[in-house]
């Protein structure tokens, strides 16, 4: 954690000191904004999170609810979440307070008695290793907390404004705050009346039935619900004995459960199959009583009981895939003309089954990819055109998740009898473990996904995919810890120097390439406001090939220990030898003539690059530079 860089800091550090926006920010929601965020599910606030560490930008965030979240319906953390989560400062908190998953156990009817359930297989949640973050379940409610956190201690000092729902909005492009947004109290002296709020940018976070979305004449599409389960999550009394390890749990009667433990020990939850839905009285099915969901889950676990205790929250739903076509307000014939002012996120653009605990982490991801573009866009770093790769990218990623999710809803719905092989379940589990983790999502190249042509040289850092953190040791204090912990949620691009052989000191394509960033007009830092600390919009890290005792600080070059701060000090920190132990370099198949790896706000590898091509480097962040044509 990074701080007395301004003088000393005797409070908690990650209170960062009010700046901008956040200097005497009016409790009242202005009648102008630059964001308006509608709203606090796991993509808004996520959003409102990134978005509150850029200080000069107003963006308020609308819910239509009174206060906070009590109890989420969701309830899964991929592994690349909590990887989100620790760019955000959270994620040791919340991994002390989850149900961590380690193992997936598989249930299924006994062949000498199809009466009755046996566990057949239990799997590793992770047998790759691939993040060194586990798999977590902990309360949507939560999460939620965590991001109110870190937004109300950020330079801007964002909190939600609860007890306003959105109604309607226009886009009139004739103006410097084209979106207007008509809002109506729900709750307090000003409860029934209407508001108008004007915004630059308007991003619709108001889930499944999203007003934003019909606003902007998106509608979803897709397959229609044809199978019902009971979800709970209870207090209970039981003999079954993994109601602590996820299951999926299939019985010889017909039916099936997935049980997720929940944190603290007691809490789990278990989706309970309720069969087909005649397409002519679906809506009896969420008539279903608690009652019977229970009955229902007693059956299936036979010859164990379970006892309910306490229900803290149940519903009823049917599976259904649907997805927009586009995630934003510009109509496809007017793709290239204007760049968008309204961005859907989350169940606002795509449903799907909760079973493969995808909705609230690729939700977040979505958040994520658009704050950080629209921070960008309102200070004058990037030119408008980057908000367009925002559909571009998150609606491929949503029609992949659908695809998935489609997939294992099926496997989950079907009868043991129905499957040719009797593995294929837990197989299938294992064998696509990487995408529920959250890892197969991959870019195409855009203005700010290059063309992977020197891919060779850094095989464990895909172009397009999320960077894959690894151990390395500080030079300054000796501290080992892994690379990409310390790449916060700031909205600065990552520069990763990956040094050639010679040691600091001696001529080497390093020094070069320091000398370049430092003095070229060229150089990316070039672009740094007159009078901010040279690491303000891109943070530049050099990791060297040597072990940390080799390495001698004051001969490493300048730029990877940029002065910061009103004193100027030294930050010594951005200086790494590799841990001996496990070798990043051998790690990510590093080049060892030295690679420069690009890595995007959020964590996306951006450009892989030998160092000798600094024209290549100048000339990617020239392409997304605000009044620099392409």
């Amino acid at each position: 954690m990074h701080f007395h860089h301004h003088g000393y800091v005797s409070g908690d550090p990650r209170v960062q000191a009010a700046a901008g926006v956040g200097v005497d920010r009016p409790e009242e929601l202005p009648e102008e904004v630059d964001v308006l965020i509608v709203g606090s599910g796991p993509a808004g606030m996520l959003a409102a999170a990134q978005l509150s560490q850029f200080a000069n930008i107003t963006t308020r965030l609308v819910e239509r609810r009174p206060g906070r979240l009590a109890i989420g319906q969701a309830d899964g953390i991929q592994a690349r979440s909590v990887e989100t989560f620790q760019a955000f400062g959270f994620a040791e908190r919340i991994i002390a307070e989850a149900y961590r998953i380690t193992e997936m156990a598989f249930w299924k009817p006994d062949p000498a008695d199809p009466s009755r359930i046996i566990r057949t297989a239990r799997p590793l949640d992770d047998p790759t290793g691939i993040s060194e973050f586990p798999h977590l379940i902990v309360n949507q409610a939560r999460v939620l907390d965590y991001f109110a956190e870190f937004m109300a201690n950020a330079p801007t000092r964002m909190t939600p404004d609860y007890g306003l729902d959105f109604q309607s909005l226009e886009v009139d492009e004739g103006g410097e705050y084209p979106v207007t947004v008509t809002l109506l109290h729900t709750a307090g002296p000003r409860e029934g009346q209407e508001r108008t709020v004007r915004a630059k940018y308007v991003i619709g976070a108001d889930g499944a039935r999203s007003k934003v979305r019909q606003a902007i004449g998106c509608t979803l599409a897709g397959d229609a619900a044809n199978h019902a389960w009971g979800v709970m999550d209870v207090l209970a009394v039981t003999d079954f004995p993994d109601i602590r390890l996820k299951c999926a749990i299939q019985s010889g009667t017909g039916g099936s459960i997935l049980l997720i433990p929940r944190e603290g020990g007691h809490l789990f939850r278990m989706y309970v199959d309720l069969g087909e839905v005649d397409a002519h009285t679906k809506g009896d099915i969420r008539s279903t009583t608690i009652e019977e969901v229970i009955e229902k889950a007693n059956a299936i676990l036979h010859p164990y009981t379970l006892d309910v205790r306490n229900v803290a929250w149940n519903s009823v739903y049917e599976v259904g895939h649907r997805l927009t076509d586009r995630f934003d307000d510009v109509l496809p014939e007017d793709i290239g003309t204007r760049t968008p002012r309204v961005f859907i996120t989350g169940d606002a653009c795509h449903t799907h089954s909760a079973k493969a605990g995808q909705g609230m982490n690729v939700s977040m991801q979505d958040g994520f990819n658009i704050a950080w573009k629209l921070g960008h866009v309102l200070e004058g770093r990037s030119k408008e055109s980057l908000l367009s790769t925002y559909s571009a990218e998150r609606q491929v990623v949503a029609k992949n998740l659908i695809d998935f999710d489609k997939q294992w809803s099926s496997l989950m719905a079907k009868k043991p009898e129905e499957f040719e092989d009797p593995t294929e379940l837990e197989n299938f589990y294992v064998r696509t473990m990487e995408f529920p983790a959250g890892f197969m999502t991959e870019y195409s190249p855009s203005m700010i996904v290059a063309e992977a042509i020197h891919q060779e040289l850094a095989t464990g850092f895909p172009v397009g995919k999320r960077f894959k953190s690894a151990p390395v040791v500080r030079v300054c204090d000796t501290n080992p810890l892994h690379l990409g912990h310390h790449a916060t949620a700031d909205g600065r691009w990552r520069i990763y120097v990956f040094a050639d052989e010679p040691l600091p000191g001696n001529p080497s394509k390093v020094t070069n390439f320091a000398e370049w960033l430092t003095n070229s007009p060229e150089s990316p830092l070039a672009a740094t406001p007159e009078g901010a600390d040279l690491d303000a919009w891109f943070d530049v890290k050099v990791i060297y090939q040597q072990d940390h005792q080799s390495i001698d600080i004051n001969a490493v070059p300048a730029v990877f220990k940029p002065e910061v701060g009103p004193f100027k000090l030294n930050y010594l920190e951005k200086v790494f030898g590799t841990d001996q132990a496990e070798d990043i370099f051998e790690l990510r198949g590093l080049d060892r003539g030295g690679v420069v790896v690009v890595v995007r706000p959020d964590q996306y590898v951006a450009n892989v690059l030998p160092l000798t091509a600094t024209a290549e480097l100048g000339e990617f962040f020239a392409g997304m530079r605000a009044g620099v044509p392409r």
